[in-house]
């Protein structure tokens, strides 16, 4: 159905902005938690492709969700940042293995690919909300829903990306 690298990747942009504004939105477990699974794009994107263009991708992710939610650039905000910061992440989850022009993520464990998207998750949540609430004097706050919101995003990522299981590159 799908063979060429940039269908795929198009379609998981496009099911994830989708799953994100028109499902994960609109849940509101416990009046405060919201899982933000469009964050998968960024585990998902492959490895080796144009960073400029990873970058405004996901510019484009950030900003499709913000023009659904009405979250003022908060998206945008969080999703360039993750874009940014990728290489760092996978460069401390995955080692020197990762500047090898042979590495894909079969060669990796599970808790290194857990991992990543641990901490992907966290520094989304961790931008977004800070950005949100925009008030030290709140902490308990951010941290509340920022550890809160991402077990639950955490679970679904992990849920959803054991499901859509696809070789990476």
């Amino acid at each position: 159905m799908l063979s060429s690298p940039i269908a795929i990747n198009i379609f998981r942009f496009v099911l994830l902005v989708l799953t994100q504004v028109l499902i994960f939105n609109q849940l509101n477990f416990f009046g405060f938690i919201n899982p933000m699974v469009y964050v998968l794009f960024f585990y998902w994107y492959p490895l080796r492709n144009n960073r400029p263009l990873f970058l405004v991708v996901s510019f484009f992710l950030g900003f499709m969700i913000d023009l659904f939610s009405d979250t003022m650039a908060l998206h945008t905000i969080a999703a360039v940042t993750l874009a940014y910061v990728r290489p760092v992440l996978m460069r401390f989850c995955f080692g020197a293995n990762y500047d090898f022009q042979g590495f894909t993520f079969k060669s990796t464990t599970r808790l290194q690919r857990v991992t990543l998207l641990l901490l992907l998750i966290l520094l989304q949540h961790v931008v977004f909300f800070t950005l949100e609430i925009l008030s030290f004097s709140h902490i308990l706050l951010i941290l509340k829903k920022i550890l809160f919101t991402g077990i639950a995003t955490l679970v679904l990522c992990v849920l959803l990306s054991s499901l859509f299981a696809t070789e990476m590159d």
